[in-house]
């Protein structure tokens, strides 16, 4: 028996021994790959015919544009998917509706005994699968959700007095403490060895030989983020070979947007188009090996994982200030809240690294992460906008979005989050520029009206000269705004607000 096919079974409660059922299915969502995969490695050492399917769920799809570069992302990799299961004898069947309704359907059209799938610690998918779980309960069928998008989940990371984390540094030493080979080691699925012939199934006709519905036939439009971001497990190997290749200069690079630093396979974690655990694995490894850009990219994964586990043990904060008592900001409102939120959408602030970090977003779905900082923190403690209104908008433009990291990250900057900034900590828009995009190379890429401004006066036009912006061919109000706001005024507003909160806190009036 392979190691690999050892730790499958000794991944599931009951795997001992191998609990075989005649027919399983596999429930493809946030793992759209065919290697290293818990579910379908159970699957196939436990039954003897296994299915696999994809549910385009209409609960989440139809508040969507119908240009969403997501849904042509998660598409095209299915295609490959699909492809990779074809080889082992299989095939992806795509459903499209409710998927608390098509997934108990179609396992019950299959007469499976079982459905393997992956945990996931979102509430709303938590409500769902339990009602899936009811579902096929009532068909007398099992449910086995396990653990894949992290390397530990739930309680496996536990303080001393046995409570959650709410700190991220004694989080990632307890991760770094107890992590082993044995948890990064991945599942075998489609080894010869362990899926032998006629396991991995065709579905049934009327059901096989349809593939992957075009976009269209799900009623959405092309948006072409295939051209630039080649999707599927393909896609992420190449960025990760391309970024092993940089992984010793992250912790320099990373900061920086105009340079390539980043591993950008944050959008592969979102959809799996890449183990989890295989990233994890080469992290660590080249940590221990000196690596201080993969030491600091492990810790970023851990952050990844600490997020999670902060969503799994506190839901609330999908709504809720992490630390309570900052539900009493007062943030802005009204018809001025508005306006200032839609300049800051329209990247209109008058702040060049601000605007041109939203027009990044708006025109790849791709932010940079030390401007995801620095545009939350803009909209956050410069404009005064609850950080609801923000973390709203990425989830809606980012390629990448993840409920967790998201709201971790958004609550981070706002200073209402665990482990968060203090909200005496408040980026300036133009030290950030000038110290992150000195040359400005960032902002002529998205900010081409500001083309020919000098450095110097590129992170801040209306500090420039009227013969520099003559010279430039830049007149502000015109071909630029104005500033929105001004900071230091900014921050004084901020400061007050956050210290009333405190304040009541202190003498018992915010409870």
């Amino acid at each position: 028996m392979s190691s690999a096919h050892a730790r499958t079974l000794a991944a599931h409660p009951s795997r001992t021994e191998p609990v075989l059922f005649d027919r399983a299915l596999v429930w493809f969502r946030r793992d759209l790959r065919s290697d290293d995969h818990a579910a379908l490695s159970a699957a196939l050492a436990q039954a003897r015919q296994v299915w696999c399917v994809f549910v385009f769920d209409t609960v989440l799809l139809e508040p969507l544009p119908r240009a969403d570069r997501r849904v042509e992302f998660i598409r095209e990799s299915l295609v490959e998917l699909d492809a990779a299961l074809r080889a082992g004898g299989g095939e992806l069947i795509v459903r499209h509706g409710p998927a608390v309704d098509e997934v108990p359907r179609l396992a019950l059209q299959l007469g499976a005994q079982a459905v393997y799938t992956h945990r996931d610690y979102e509430p709303a998918a938590v409500a769902r699968d339990a009602r899936v779980r009811g579902a096929l309960a009532d068909q007398g069928m099992v449910f086995y959700a396990l653990k894949d998008q992290v390397v530990f989940d739930t309680d496996e990371l536990m303080t001393a007095s046995g409570s959650p984390y709410s700190v991220f540094t004694p989080y990632k030493n307890a991760w770094l403490k107890k992590v082993s080979g044995h948890d990064l080691q991945p599942y075998a699925t489609l080894d010869p060895a362990i899926a032998l012939a006629g396991v991995l199934a065709k579905p049934p006709q009327p059901m096989a030989g349809h593939g992957v519905p075009s976009l269209s036939a799900l009623g959405f439009e092309t948006t072409g983020i295939t051209r630039w971001l080649p999707p599927g497990m393909t896609g992420a190997a190449e960025r990760l070979d391309d970024f092993l290749e940089r992984i010793d200069t992250y912790a320099q690079a990373r900061d920086f947007p105009a340079v390539k630093g980043p591993s950008y396979l944050s959008v592969d974690l979102r959809f799996g188009t890449v183990s989890p655990r295989r990233l994890a694995r080469l992290a660590h490894e080249r940590f221990i090996g000196g690596s201080r850009g993969a030491e600091t990219w492990l810790s970023e994964l851990i952050w990844r994982e600490f997020y999670m586990q902060v969503l799994h043990h506190h839901p609330r904060v999908v709504d809720h200030c992490f630390r309570p008592e900052y539900d009493a900001l007062r943030w802005e409102h009204g018809r001025r809240a508005e306006q200032l939120f839609a300049a800051w959408c329209e990247g209109r602030t008058g702040y060049p690294l601000v605007d041109a970090a939203m027009a990044q977003i708006n025109q790849t779905g791709y932010m940079h992460n030390r401007l995801r900082m620095l545009t939350a923190s803009f909209l956050t403690k410069d404009l005064g906008i609850d950080w609801r209104w923000g973390e709203r908008y990425f989830a809606q433009h980012l390629n990448d979005y993840d409920l967790a990291a998201n709201n971790g990250g958004w609550q981070w900057a706002a200073s209402t989050g665990c482990d968060a900034q203090p909200y005496f900590r408040i980026f300036n828009p133009v030290t950030q520029s000038e110290k992150f995009d000195a040359d400005g190379r960032f902002i002529r890429r998205y900010l081409p009206q500001l083309q020919t401004l000098p450095a110097p006066t590129l992170h801040a036009p209306w500090r420039a000269g009227p013969l520099e912006l003559s010279a430039a061919g830049v007149v502000l109000g015109r071909d630029y705004p104005e500033p929105i706001v001004e900071h230091d005024v900014a921050r004084q507003h901020t400061l007050a607000r956050y210290q009333a909160v405190k304040t009541a806190a202190r003498s018992g009036g915010g409870r």
